[in-house]
C-alpha cells in the first residue's frame, strides 16, 4: 500500500479539494521531489508551499503516521529536517526535536488507482497492461524502451566489472569468460561460466598454437574426458584427448568441473555443450576472438567475423553469432567504454544493437501479440529487461506502461 501512496505522491494524483495540513494550513505541491531508493526520507528535494511559504527539502510517506515510530524514525536524526509528512491515516502526531509539530497532510488513494493496480498485478495474461499498448504514443513507447535498454546495459556492465574483479582485473580473461558464458545460450550459461573460470588462461596460452592440446584442456576442464565418449566424436580422437589431458592436468595441476553440471535436456545437437566447447576451442586457437579484436570491431560485420573459423564442422550460424553479439560482445564493449569513460565505445555498442534483428522468443512474441513489435535487438533487449525487472516482480508502479494502464478509467479497460 505504501508503494501506491508513493506513486500517488510522485504523480501528484491529488483530490480536487485543497490540500491542508493537520492544523488546517493550505498546502500546494510545487514539485514532489525525487524518489529516494537508498536509506533516508522517501522523496528528496521536494518544493512545497505551506500557508503561502515555500519550503524546499525532503518528504517522508507512510500509510499510517504511527509507522513513523514503528520504523524508529523518531530515533534517527536524518528525519529531523523533513518539511512534510504524507499519510493516508493520520493516527498520531509528530514533532521536531524542538517540539514544534511536523506538518502532515492526508492523501487518500483514489479508488480508480487501487482498482487498476489490483487488476494489473492479478491478471493472468502477459503482458498484463496489453490493453493500453495500441493507444500509447509512439514517442512514449520508444523513450521507455530506450531507457530499459540502457538500464539492461548498465546492469550487464556491473556484472562484467564484478567478473573482472574476480579475475585479477584482467580484461582478456574477463572477455573470455563473458563470451564463454554466452556460449551456454541460456540453459548452460552458469555451467559455461564455471567452466571458463576453471581454465588457467596463462597455462592454456602456452599451448595456443596446438589445437589438439587446446581441445584437450577445454574438454578436460569440462569434465568430459572421464572415459564416457562424446556423441559425434571419433572414438580414437576421444581416447587421444583423454591421454593428452591426463598429461596436461598433471603438468598444470588442473581440476575439472563436474560433468553433471551440463544440461543436454531438450537441446538440439548443435547446442550440445561439447559442440559449443569445440567451437570455443577453435576460436581460441585461431586467435580471431581477443580483447583487442573485440574492442576494435567497428561494425556488426566486424563483430560477426570474430566468430569465424575455417573448419566447417565448427562454424557458427548467423543466428548464433547475433545472440553472442547481443549477450556478450556488445555488453562487453559498453562496459569497457564505461570503464574508460569513452562515450564513442558506448555509442558504438548501442548503435550496433539497432542494426541487429530483434530476438525471437516467448517474451518478444507476447509483446508483438499485444501490438508492440520491436524494431531491432535494442528493443527486444528492452522487453526482456522489462519482463525480468518489472513484470515478474509486479513492479508496475515504476513502469511507464503500467502508469498508462493505472491512469485510465476502469470502464475503458477490456474485461478478461
Amino acid at each position: 500500500m505504501e508503494k501506491i501512496l508513493h506513486y500517488v505522491w510522485k504523480h501528484k494524483i491529488f483530490p480536487v479539494k485543497q490540500l491542508t495540513t493537520q492544523d488546517g494550513k493550505p498546502v500546494e505541491v510545487i514539485n514532489p521531489g525525487i524518489l529516494n531508493t537508498d536509506a533516508g526520507p522517501d522523496f528528496l528535494g521536494a518544493q512545497v508551499k505551506i500557508d503561502g511559504l515555500l519550503w524546499v527539502g525532503n518528504v517522508e510517506i507512510h500509510v499510517r503516521t504511527s509507522d513513523w515510530f514503528r520504523h524508529k524514525h523518531d530515533l534517527n536524526h536524518v528525519y529531523d529536517s523533513i518539511i512534510l509528512h504524507v499519510t493516508s491515516n493520520l493516527d498520531a502526531s509528530l514533532s521536531y526535536p524542538s517540539g514544534e509539530a511536523v506538518p502532515q497532510i492526508v492523501i487518500d488513494i483514489p479508488t480508480q488507482v487501487l482498482e487498476n493496480y489490483d487488476r494489473l498485478v492479478s491478471r493472468d495474461v502477459y503482458p498484463p497492461c496489453r490493453d493500453v499498448i495500441a493507444d500509447m504514443p509512439r514517442l512514449t513507447i520508444h523513450s521507455w524502451l530506450t531507457a530499459l535498454h540502457v538500464e539492461r546495459l548498465e546492469e550487464r556492465t556491473r556484472q562484467i566489472m564484478e567478473r573482472r574483479s574476480r579475475l585479477n582485473m584482467d580484461w582478456e580473461d574477463t572477455m573470455f569468460v563473458t563470451v564463454a558464458r554466452s556460449f551456454g545460450f541460456g540453459k548452460n550459461g552458469d555451467a559455461f561460466e564455471v567452466w571458463a573460470n576453471s581454465i588457467p588462461m596463462s597455462a592454456v596460452g602456452k599451448h595456443r598454437d596446438n589445437l589438439f592440446q587446446v581441445r584437450a584442456i577445454f574438454f578436460g576442464q569440462a569434465g568430459m574426458l572421464d572415459g564416457t565418449s562424446l556423441s559425434g566424436m571419433d572414438e580414437k580422437e576421444y581416447k587421444d584427448l583423454c591421454n593428452e589431458y591426463k598429461y596436461l592436468r598433471a603438468k598444470f595441476s588442473l581440476t575439472p568441473i563436474e560433468r553433471h553440471r551440463w544440461n543436454y535436456l531438450r537441446l538440439r545437437p548443435q547446442n550440445f555443450p561439447h559442440v559449443r566447447i569445440g567451437q570455443l576451442a577453435n576460436l581460441y586457437y585461431e586467435g580471431t576472438l581477443s580483447f583487442a579484436a573485440l574492442i576494435n570491431a567497428n561494425t556488426v560485420d566486424d563483430c560477426m567475423k570474430l566468430f569465424d573459423v575455417p573448419s566447417k564442422a565448427f562454424q557458427l550460424s548467423k543466428a548464433s553469432k547475433h545472440i553472442l553479439l547481443i549477450n556478450a560482445v556488445l555488453p562487453f564493449v559498453f562496459a569497457y567504454g564505461t570503464y574508460r569513460n569513452n562515450d564513442e565505445l558506448k555509442e558504438r555498442a548501442t548503435e550496433m544493437y539497432e542494426q541487429i534483428d530483434a530476438e525471437d522468443n516467448k517474451i518478444v512474441r507476447s509483446w508483438i501479440d499485444a501490438g508492440l513489435k520491436p524494431e531491432h535487438a535494442a528493443d527486444s533487449q528492452a522487453l526482456i529487461q522489462l519482463y525480468n525487472r518489472y513484470c515478474q516482480p509486479h513492479d508496475c508502479l515504476r513502469c511507464r506502461f503500467g502508469h498508462e494502464y493505472i491512469s485510465h478509467s476502469p470502464d475503458w479497460l477490456k474485461e478478461d
